[in-house]
């Protein structure tokens, strides 16, 4: 397959090579994956699907999306008497998109979906937030949206909704955060009163809601939690908080005697006061949103709508792992493509290039440096992703306890983790660049901009790291973690017939170091917690971190023997090229040797213990 689906001269080009080698080969589809018996045949025939269904989201990730991106950034969005429009280019896409069935890519077929796997709206998700971070947001929240209301709303709620939120006719947002909180939903104020007819009234602002107001749909649904005034636990912190489903209109019921239905044009006093000015993503409008007596209906359980919620913020914390792993991606093509072409002093080693007169920054070693940094994040996040989304797609079906424990594990550490060395791809893009990365025109500097968000909206690094030891970790006593160490110890013992390759038996000798000093630690860590809880936050970052260096370390190792056993297997032939296959091993080798080792002095940092953070000022 080839790895450009329209040739030279794009922005950005699909890693389609890559994603193919992580469907087909690193996690192929087996019989044993699905409840439902499946022949070898019609096995072939889905994996030949997803590609096909990969290459049409290429194509518009390339053409649609990538080319304009800068364009909207600069255009931003805007807010006259109340409402919102954006970049008409924007608006297009979007509409497009929508048009072209892609919003219900992974939804179920009853309510218009093509219910396609979360493997695969991993990899075209991941395609649109690397082409466009500002588009790729509004149809990532509309989908969460339909999950939560699958979930758990009612089925008169689901009739309603779904199909037209599917379509792409209507959008959805998650409606949390207000002035005085951030990610504290304790302190919440937004209030509910319920009707003579059972729907609620619901009165309070919300910030930071993303696509909260727009032009490029009919109505916007909005999920939003608040308080039941009349609860006797409604002062109880998060367990006194309920999730109601606002329309933005409402429906507005025909005349009597009227053979046509109503229609959805009716206002329900759901009001953008102010959209932010931000430091990127310009071109999805961040919005300040008052309800001033908005009729709502209750989804799932009064007083329960925590839950409801972390059924749409778990899958939209996993969504935001792909915007890290995306702007890695993103951030390594447009560095790749400035360091061949750049021309800056001589290589240390002897002129490359006697016809010019410098040689391209590729030539030089910390240019090099960087320029894997960004591949091995973006590639290694993706297996870990493809990884996270097979489990999702068991869940659908029925997940053991320890696989459902793995997922709760690995969701923070993607979310945290991939948002956090994105960052740091993007700005090795702009340090790759220099002088060149710190203004608009090269576009690197967008990517960063774009990017820090990534690591704060649904739920800062620091509350993933928390999540991760406190609930993920400590809170299922070490079993979800040692389901993982346990994965590390099988790829070891299944393939030590490679122990003494140079290669892959190194990689799989350090792994196992690992997989029995991950676990030590954690036991340290809990027994200081045991005693002051301060300990357990004062170890997570580094801890967070610390595991997501192995984790991709595990992925890289897994990659690097699948590529080697293709190599090894005669007659070559697979569909894959050589060269992909032995860089694979070639990468692997640089994430051992230049990145793994970082762990070590997280794990330093981690166990020097909460003493050292003393505030004397």
């Amino acid at each position: 397959m080839s790895n450009k689906t329209s040739g030279e001269g794009l922005d950005y080009i699909a890693p389609l090579q890559d994603m193919a080698f992580l469907l087909n080969e690193v996690f192929p589809l087996s019989s044993s994956d699905s409840l439902t018996e499946k022949s070898e045949e019609s096995l072939k025939e889905e994996r030949e699907q997803e590609l096909f269904v990969l290459k049409q989201a290429a194509r518009f990730a390339e053409q649609e999306l990538a080319p304009i991106n800068s364009e909207c950034d600069r255009q931003g969005c805007q807010l006259n008497d109340g409402q919102v429009s954006l970049p008409p280019s924007m608006k297009t896409a979007f509409q497009k998109y929508a048009q072209a069935g892609w919003m219900g890519l992974c939804m179920p077929e009853q309510w218009g979906g093509q219910n396609q796997s979360s493997r695969l709206g991993s990899l075209v998700g991941e395609l649109l937030t690397s082409a466009n971070h500002a588009f790729s947001m509004t149809p990532a929240l509309t989908m969460s949206a339909c999950r939560a209301l699958i979930a758990y709303g009612s089925d008169e709620l689901k009739q309603t909704y779904l199909e037209k939120m599917i379509s792409g006719q209507w959008t959805g947002t998650m409606c949390m955060t207000e002035a005085h909180c951030g990610s504290d939903l304790g302190l919440i104020r937004t209030s509910a009163t319920v009707n003579d007819d059972g729907s609620y009234q619901l009165k309070g602002s919300k910030i930071f809601i993303s696509a909260g107001s727009h032009d490029a749909s009919d109505n916007i649904i909005h999920l939003v939690l608040a308080r039941l005034k009349d609860s006797p636990i409604s002062r109880e912190g998060i367990k006194g908080l309920s999730l109601f489903l606002v329309p933005e209109k409402v429906l507005e019921k025909a005349p009597e005697n009227s053979e046509e239905g109503g229609q959805w044009s009716k206002d329900n006093n759901v009001r953008c006061i102010g959209i932010e000015e931000k430091m990127g993503v310009h071109g999805n409008p961040t919005c300040s949103m008052s309800f001033e007596s908005s009729q709502g209906f209750l989804i799932g359980e009064e007083n329960k709508g925590i839950n409801a919620m972390f059924a749409m913020m778990n899958e939209m914390r996993l969504g935001t792992s792909l915007q890290g792993i995306g702007l890695s991606e993103r951030s390594f093509q447009q560095s790749l493509s400035y360091a061949k072409n750049r021309t800056q002093m001589r290589s240390l080693s002897g002129i490359k290039n006697p016809e010019l007169e410098a040689d391209p920054l590729i030539v030089h070693p910390d240019v090099r440096r960087m320029l894997l940094t960004q591949k091995v994040f973006a590639e290694g996040g993706r297996a870990l992703a493809q990884f996270c989304s097979q489990l999702m797609d068991e869940s659908s079906e029925s997940i053991n306890q320890e696989r459902a424990q793995l997922l709760d594990m690995l969701t923070p550490i993607a979310k945290g983790f991939c948002t956090e060395v994105g960052l740091e791809s993007a700005s090795h893009a702009i340090q790759i660049h220099g002088g060149h990365g710190f203004i608009k025109e090269t576009g690197v500097e967008q990517l960063y901009r774009d990017g820090r968000i990534a690591t704060l909206y649904e739920g800062t690094s620091g509350i993933q790291a928390l999540d991760l030891l406190g609930r993920k970790v400590l809170g299922t006593q070490g079993k979800s973690l040692m389901s993982f160490t346990k994965m590390m110890h099988v790829l070891g013992k299944d393939n030590s017939h490679l122990a003494e390759d140079s290669e892959i038996g190194k990689l799989l000798t350090t792994l196992k170091s690992y997989s029995k000093e991950w676990p030590e630690i954690t036991m340290q860590i809990g027994a200081k917690a045991m005693k002051n809880p301060d300990e357990a936050g004062a170890a997570s970052f580094d801890y967070m971190m610390y595991s997501g260096y192995v984790v991709l370390a595990y992925f890289w190792a897994k990659m690097a023997i699948t590529a080697r056993t293709l190599l090894d297997k005669p007659p070559f032939d697979s569909e894959l090229s050589k060269e992909l296959l032995e860089n694979k091993i070639d990468n692997a080798t640089f994430y051992f040797e230049r990145i793994l080792p970082r762990a070590l002095s997280h794990k330093v940092a981690m166990l020097s213990g909460n003493q050292t953070l003393k505030v004397n000022f």
